[in-house]
């Protein structure tokens, strides 16, 4: 209780020292936590978002330039295929489920993707769930229609009725509105993916499009692919990519997407490096805070050695002092975490439609915390080695 007491009076009479050098080790425990649950969050369910489809069909070109505009609506398409192809793969005995899907268009930077109605009707967009409405009904294929994901109907203020012209290009430009009437006339139920962002409307529609390429009318820009086994993707993998050379199999999706992952991985370690320092400059501040202060505390510690404490006790509180900065730190940690965590998911939700699971329990959420408590008792070692050495009778003698 003695060694208690000693610390908890040395913390107030330090109290501005101890705020700002525990907020310094929130900072960097905050940080470091963000950072490592978000990318490990990011990475298992990006990879694990493919809208219910093992591959995607499109033109010759990057695989991740395909499943990022095919799957999560964020690149230009590569290129159109032509509805035979379409077709074809259809047909194909190894194929389940084949989707068209056409894009190029937009509402004030909404992407719009013409599809057909079995996307709503038949795909589980992950195991059991299927596409439901909130309110209103399914696009009929034969009318300008559309159906909105949840998150843009929000955003967008639009409800059942809601008429809009769509615009040329996926970047807005006020100039490239066309001149054909499209009505809501329903919203989708919130999926936490890609499609709560998207604007859907007839295949046909934006085939037939004014403004657009005559040869529109006969093409798509991508097909949604569900196979019947596993196998099936190897095999087509081998008729589109290494047989043919007109077409891209991206198959599968979510390794695709893996890819993305190892490339922005330097950013990710840069990041981290960041909140390294923080936390070893954070270590350092609790060291000159507690050694910055050993002057003052000369006297008080030597007449606690006068009164009969011990130097390891003296010595013990310095440390334990530092120790109780540093878990002071972590608690604050908890707090900067949950707000930098808030800003990011927003940011990805908004940019990507995909809703990270931060329930989830990570390590790094207990390692970090007991980490800061280490390194900071660590710093408070040496402050505590000069309080050791204090002698007693040299400080409390008077001065003449």
């Amino acid at each position: 209780m003695t060694l208690l007491l000693i610390v908890y009076r040395s913390l107030r009479q330090h109290a501005l020292s101890t705020v700002v050098t525990a907020c310094s080790l929130a900072l960097a425990a905050g940080l470091l936590m963000t950072v490592w649950v978000v990318k490990t969050e990011s990475q298992r369910t990006f990879t694990q978002t493919t809208a219910g489809f093992d591959a995607v069909l499109g033109a010759r070109g990057s695989k991740l330039q395909l499943v990022l505009n095919a799957i999560f609506h964020l690149e230009a398409s590569p290129g159109n295929l032509e509805w035979t192809d379409y077709e074809q793969i259809k047909k194909h005995p190894a194929v389940k489920t084949a989707i068209p899907i056409a894009v190029g268009d937009n509402f004030h930077g909404w992407r719009i993707v013409g599809t057909v109605p079995e996307l709503f009707a038949d795909v589980e967009y992950v195991s059991g769930k299927k596409y439901k409405l909130v309110t209103g009904r399914f696009f009929d294929p034969a009318r300008n229609e559309a159906v909105v994901g949840s998150f843009a109907a929000r955003q967008l203020g639009w409800k059942v009725g809601t008429t809009f012209h769509p615009f040329h290009g996926l970047a807005f430009d006020e100039q490239h509105e066309h001149e054909e009437l499209y009505t809501v006339v329903g919203v989708l139920a919130p999926t936490n993916t890609p499609a709560d962002r998207v604007i859907w409307t007839p295949l046909e529609g934006v085939q037939t499009m004014s403004g657009h390429n005559p040869a529109a009318a006969t093409e798509v820009s991508a097909v949604l692919v569900q196979l019947r086994s596993p196998t099936a993707g190897f095999i087509l993998d081998l008729m589109y990519n290494k047989q043919g050379n007109r077409l891209t199999f991206a198959y599968p999706v979510g390794a695709i997407v893996g890819e993305l992952f190892a490339k922005i991985g330097w950013f990710d370690r840069v990041l981290a490096l960041v909140a390294y320092l923080v936390a070893l400059v954070a270590a350092g501040s609790v060291l000159a805070s507690i050694y910055a202060s050993m002057n003052a505390r000369r006297r008080d510690i030597a007449i606690l050695r006068a009164l009969g404490a011990h130097r390891r006790t003296v010595c013990g509180a310095v440390v334990i002092e530092a120790a109780v900065i540093g878990a002071l730190g972590a608690l604050g940690g908890f707090a900067v975490y949950f707000v930098l965590l808030e800003v990011v998911a927003n940011v990805i939700r908004t940019q990507t439609g995909v809703v990270l699971d931060f329930a989830a329990w990570h390590g790094v959420l207990w390692i970090c915390p007991l980490a800061m408590i280490a390194l900071s008792a660590l710093g408070g070692v040496v402050p505590a080695i000069k309080s050791y050495r204090i002698p007693v009778a040299e400080t409390l003698a008077p001065v003449s």
